[in-house]
């Protein structure tokens, strides 16, 4: 059986910046991810979280190292870079995971605030595809 490495991406927001908002978020973002795919923590190959700069009360690796199963889980930090008007107070997530099935439907949970990151990623998509994107105006949408 050849394994491969395919990826989930997400984010939601933290109400303040706090440990505990932060850890509210994370950890609500995590069960939405492992709920919602086919996910065993020893599967799990690496996850990078990044926040935005207005977030420095606690790091989401910390708080995930904490969930059973995920303490030998690779773990990283990063901020986002800044742009002026973007999603305050937010945390994505890129996990990488080895599956024994290339054609395993995988579900991108962006909550709360970060639910407009990606609306082509809906929930409600039942064929769980990207929408092609288009150039408009010199900026691809």
């Amino acid at each position: 059986m050849e394994w491969k490495v395919r990826a989930i991406r997400g984010a939601t927001t933290a109400s303040e910046n706090s440990i505990a908002a932060i850890r509210e978020a994370v950890n609500e973002l995590l069960d939405a991810l492992e709920a919602d795919n086919q996910l065993e923590p020893s599967e799990i190959f690496n996850v990078i979280f990044s926040v935005t700069r207005d977030l420095d009360a606690v790091f989401p690796a910390q708080i995930a190292r904490q969930r059973p199963n995920w303490n030998n889980v690779p773990l990283l930090d990063v901020q986002q870079m800044h742009v002026d008007g973007s999603l305050e107070r937010c945390i994505r997530i890129l996990l990488q995971f080895n599956t024994p099935d290339p054609n395993i439907k995988i579900y991108h949970p962006y909550l709360r605030g970060a639910k407009n990151l990606r609306p082509d990623w809906s929930i409600s998509d039942a064929n769980w595809q990207l929408q092609p994107m288009v150039k408009s105006g010199g900026r691809w949408k």
